[in-house]
């Protein structure tokens, strides 16, 4: 081979081992631009150049910030993942007696349980899926958020419904969840079918069985269920499954933090439940629709019908010091805790129903898991977590012989390396997905054609694609 043909091949090879340092990001920033394309002109970045990181709150928590769907082209978007059952989810719901009634059920579902109930409740659902692992192994390899999930099915269950969840419920629920978040993440298209049998579940369940809380008046049969499917679900299991995966990889992926629990007791557990939503924030962009001017002091004012896009990540990351460090202790004193942290949004503009607890369920999660096991994880942990948090369970009991030494340090080295190389197609099969979703969302406009049809919101169908 001449000379220029050995380049060219020592060129190639030197592109194909870089890939995972450039691609990934490369693809990230093109599929930025892709959502960028679908906000068009309207959108407002926030914080950014017309609403810095000073007036965030003030904007987001201002009354003509509370349009949720109607007239934005990226709530076609976020319909078409949530199909069916966008038009009755509480967080898409317009302003109006009808987002009052759910918001209302939610609250009153959600007060049921007193504090030791939840606890009770939580460390009972997570002791079970734990217990399934078995207990012959030295090493478990899990994804976490796959390992959280069947929990938070069976604990939503057993919140709505005031019963235990059947093994097969929990799995229709797991399953309907699953397809959400990894629809959301691109990873993987839209199964409609695994939702229609949740929805089929919950219909059937709901005219021989309902909750003792009664749900909204002012929904029908079918979307009772759909508000059941997308409020409790989907939102609700999806969203404490990432946030228990993001606290137990930040503790497997920091040693020293899991090391000084064993000393810290509870309130360190809570400042490391804290620092890891300050990291990994369970929202990215929230966006609302303005219904009215905005007024702004020293600025120009908002206009009516303006989309602004709410970065929780950048926010947090605003005015903190050493943001990039993973600092529990930080939460000690009022002088370096964060002051641009909203990890349950703003009280004033939609906040989470689960801000009340959600530390308190987490915190009795993740010190179930960590009574039994050792975690260790070689992962890249980031906030979008497609990889679904690898980790390594390594039982407390085990005395930690040489030899499990030894293969726990080439697991780990393992781990890394195909964490390392897996983002390349995961984040080719991101972009080609999450282009064609775009597509499609836009192309069936859910949202659009639903106000269309029917300017007042009522309810019909919204079918989606399969």
């Amino acid at each position: 081979m001449s000379a220029a043909g050995w380049a060219a091949v020592g060129a190639a090879l030197a592109l194909a081992a870089s890939l995972p340092y450039w691609l990934p990001r490369t693809v990230v920033a093109l599929r930025v631009r892709i959502f960028a394309r679908i906000n068009g002109e309207e959108g407002i970045p926030a914080p950014g150049r017309e609403v810095p990181a000073e007036e965030f709150k003030r904007v987001y928590g201002h009354p003509a910030a509370n349009g949720r769907s109607r007239g934005a082209a990226l709530s076609d978007l976020f319909w078409y993942w949530l199909s069916p059952g966008p038009e009755v989810h509480q967080e898409h719901l317009e302003p109006g007696p009808r987002y009052d009634d759910v918001a209302r059920t939610t609250r009153q579902i959600l007060a049921g349980p007193s504090r030791a109930e939840w606890t009770g409740l939580v460390g009972r659902c997570t002791r079970q899926v734990l217990d399934e692992l078995g207990g012959e192994e030295r090493l478990f390899k899990v994804r976490l958020r796959d390992l959280m999930m069947p929990v938070w099915a069976s604990v939503y269950y057993e919140v709505v419904f005031r019963s235990p969840c059947p093994r097969e419920v929990r799995d229709l629920i797991t399953g309907n969840a699953d397809d959400v978040v990894s629809a959301l993440k691109c990873t993987r298209l839209r199964h409609l079918d695994r939702r229609a049998r949740l929805t089929a579940y919950l219909r059937e369940r709901l005219a021989h069985d309902p909750p003792p809380v009664p749900l909204p008046a002012l929904l029908t049969g079918r979307e009772r269920a759909y508000y059941l499917q997308g409020t409790f679900f989907n939102t609700a299991v999806v969203q404490m499954s990432e946030a228990t995966a993001h606290l137990l990889l930040a503790l497997a992926t920091h040693p020293e933090v899991q090391e000084h629990l064993a000393s810290g007791g509870p309130d360190y557990l809570d400042r490391v439940i804290d620092e890891t939503l300050q990291h990994f924030p369970l929202f990215g962009v929230a966006h609302r629709i303005t219904t009215g001017e905005i007024p702004r002091a020293g600025r120009p004012a908002i206009p009516p019908g303006s989309v602004l896009l709410f970065n929780y990540p950048e926010y947090q990351r605003s005015g903190t010091a050493g943001a990039e460090r993973f600092d529990p202790d930080r939460w000690l004193s009022r002088d370096t805790r964060p002051t641009a942290s909203i990890p349950f949004g703003v009280a004033a503009n939609r906040p989470c129903p689960a801000r009340g607890f959600a530390v308190l369920t987490m915190r009795v999660a993740a010190e179930e898991v960590l009574r039994r096991f050792r975690l260790e994880s070689s992962a890249e942990h980031t906030r979008s977590l497609p990889s679904r948090g690898p980790c390594l369970l390594i039982p407390r009991a085990d005395t930690g012989s040489s030899r499990l030494r030894l293969r726990l340090r080439l697991r780990l080295a393992a781990m890394r390396l195909a964490d390392h190389w897996a983002n390349v197609p995961r984040s080719l099969t991101q972009l080609v997905l999450g282009t064609y979703m775009v597509w499609d969302a836009r192309r069936q406009g859910l949202c659009r054609n639903y106000f269309a049809a029917a300017p007042g919101g009522p309810s019909r169908s919204v079918v989606g694609s399969r």
